[in-house]
């Protein structure tokens, strides 16, 4: 689905004259065409199915000597940074750090592709909790593996700048699948790492 930037640009306006602000003035002539493009950057997550994301980032290798069901080898990315906007207020979450792991099912995930991932999935009008599913989501199907573990922690402005006001607040969502979910050892040590 493509996003319809004249559209934006229209309704930018709209917005701008309900606050009472002139947008033909010097300083926001520009202002809807400078929204839209951003929009079509921050949003750009929206034109893609989780399918779609696994798809595109799901490039693996094929690495059948590190996977073994006895040893349960891990792979863990962490402060992968990230931005999102909440679908309620359309308010920013910021100070966003994800980290993600999994157990191979005989192939690897190029590393950047976790990061590439997690970016795209936050690159909607998401909730946290979502995000992280959405990730999980695309981890497996572009692995193969169902053991998916990811947790993120961020700010949002709709706590922190309008409502109840607390900034510095943080929210911390985990997504658990497969073995992450059923194995409490596996589970901490994961917990361990993440926290190192």
């Amino acid at each position: 689905m493509a996003i319809d930037k004249k559209k934006i640009e229209e309704h930018v306006r709209g917005i701008l004259e309900a606050l009472g602000e002139n947008p033909h003035r010097e300083g926001l002539i520009d202002t809807p065409k400078r929204v839209a493009n951003m929009y079509e950057e921050v949003f750009e997550g929206i034109k893609y199915s989780n399918k779609d994301i696994a798809e595109k980032f799901g490039v693996t290798f094929e690495e059948e000597d590190i996977y073994t069901e006895e040893h349960m080898d891990m792979v863990i990315m962490k402060d992968i940074e990230l931005f999102s906007y909440c679908e309620h207020h359309l308010a920013m979450m910021y100070n966003m750090k994800a980290a993600v792991a999994y157990l191979p099912n005989k192939k690897v995930l190029g590393l950047s592709k976790i990061a590439r991932i997690a970016e795209m999935a936050a690159k909607r009008l998401q909730l946290q909790e979502r995000i992280g599913k959405d990730i999980a989501e695309i981890i497996c199907m572009a692995t193969g593996s169902d053991d998916v573990a990811v947790i993120i922690t961020g700010e949002h402005g709709c706590m922190t700048t309008r409502g109840i006001k607390k900034p510095g607040t943080k929210t911390t969502t985990t997504t658990l699948r497969g073995r992450f979910e059923r194995d409490n050892e596996l589970l901490n040590k994961f917990l361990m790492l993440y926290k190192a």
